[in-house]
């Protein structure tokens, strides 16, 4: 399990910590356009704050926040012109890692009836992700340790991972449903990152940058950035302190792992089963779910065969479909699977938890489950229930 940190003592890790205004802000952006990356940031559309390429800071959801709780999304207007002064929305970096739909190869005819194969080609820039939350760095990492440090390395996610620029923002605006500072994956960016930002809004609205890497010292000796004050300094620690109280979930995550190993016939699945309709939301916009199925299909103009991949959920029947049947042919079975891998086995398989306590899946879940409820309820009943009986 991630480490739970010590809130009471926070501090800054990196050295030369420096500050930025707007126009630093908006010089970053075009910097790292200037070196060649696809900048993707937040932006206002639809209703919601979603991760899209910008190409300037006034692309950000300046004055714009997220009121989440169970089920609930809805944005509304701030009182200032805060440019990070939201939790996080539907989307997640996994988008752009791990898209929906990718096509892997195609086979084409080529002259004398050879057939051609070829993969798809890596995107033709490096990507340069902005206002990236420290769950969601995390999120990465762990995405990381899946795709590229086992047996076998996912050939696109790699080519996508490769070279990307991380710039991560502290979170000061915890939503309704965050419950990250108790699964040690926030609200201040400890590693893991090229640049991270903290923004202090009021009469000097200015961010606090903090390097992790040479190459993001670079970005930032590109900057008109001043060094930091001891003034700076205590302000962006004491916006992330405050966080912390301003959590809306919590979760008790000592022995997560060893609670589910021994409570697998708890009657509380089978309660959360008779609400969930099964859907994936929570697996969609989850930062860490990996899941995917791949699709082979006949191109009939020319003859051709392509393989795609695409998002999949253990929420599906199809999903764990073999010969005979669904091996988890109830709701039941399918949401402990998740929530018992989630939690508990994608520790051993990966030797952390699958979970950054973001809180999407409470958010988008469409008949509010609460993953912080239920696992309080299992840990409530610890010991104390006769599962034989259920």
């Amino acid at each position: 399990m991630n480490a739970i940190p010590d809130v009471h003592e926070p501090h800054l890790t990196h050295p030369a910590p420096a500050v930025i205004d707007l126009d630093g802000l908006h010089a970053l952006v075009g910097v790292l356009r200037e070196r060649g990356y696809c900048v993707v940031g937040p932006t206002r559309r639809d209703d919601a704050i979603v991760y899209e390429e910008i190409t300037s800071a006034d692309d950000l959801p300046v004055g714009w926040t997220e009121v989440q709780e169970a089920a609930t999304y809805r944005l509304e207007r701030r009182d200032d012109g805060a440019r990070f002064g939201y939790p996080v929305g539907p989307h997640s970096w996994k988008r752009w890692l791990l898209p929906a739909r990718v096509r892997l190869w195609q086979a084409r005819r080529a002259d004398g009836g050879r057939t051609e194969f070829s993969e798809e080609p890596p995107p033709k820039r490096p990507f340069a992700f902005l206002g990236v939350r420290p769950c969601d760095l995390h999120a990465i990492a762990v995405q990381d340790r899946v795709f590229l440090e086992g047996a076998f390395v996912e050939r696109d996610y790699a080519a996508r991972r490769d070279g990307a620029f991380l710039i991560a923002v502290n979170c000061g605006t915890p939503g309704g449903t965050c419950f990250c500072a108790s699964m040690g994956t926030g609200p201040r960016a400890e590693s893991g990152f090229d640049l991270a930002l903290t923004e202090l809004v009021g009469d000097r609205h200015r961010f606090v940058v903090e390097s992790g890497t040479e190459r993001g010292e670079e970005v930032l000796g590109d900057l008109m950035a001043r060094p930091a004050t001891s003034e700076d300094v205590g302000e962006a620690l004491r916006v992330t302190h405050e966080a912390v109280a301003l959590m809306g979930r919590s979760v008790e995550s000592f022995d997560l792992r060893d609670l589910l190993a021994r409570n697998v016939e708890h009657p509380r699945f089978a309660v959360a089963a008779e609400r969930c309709l099964t859907c994936g939301n929570c697996t969609l916009v989850c930062p860490t779910c990996f899941c995917t199925s791949v699709d082979d299909v006949n191109v009939l103009a020319d003859g051709g065969a392509e393989r795609w991949r695409r998002w999949d959920s253990c929420y599906s029947q199809e999903y764990s479909y073999i010969h005979g049947g669904s091996v988890r042919p109830s709701s039941r079975a399918r949401y402990r699977q998740w929530l018992t891998h989630k939690f508990g086995t994608w520790i051993d398989q990966f030797g952390t938890s699958g979970c950054v306590g973001c809180g999407r899946c409470i958010t988008w879940c469409p008949v509010g489950i609460d993953v912080t409820e239920e696992l309080a309820a299992i840990r409530a009943a610890d010991g104390e229930v006769d599962h034989a009986n259920n």
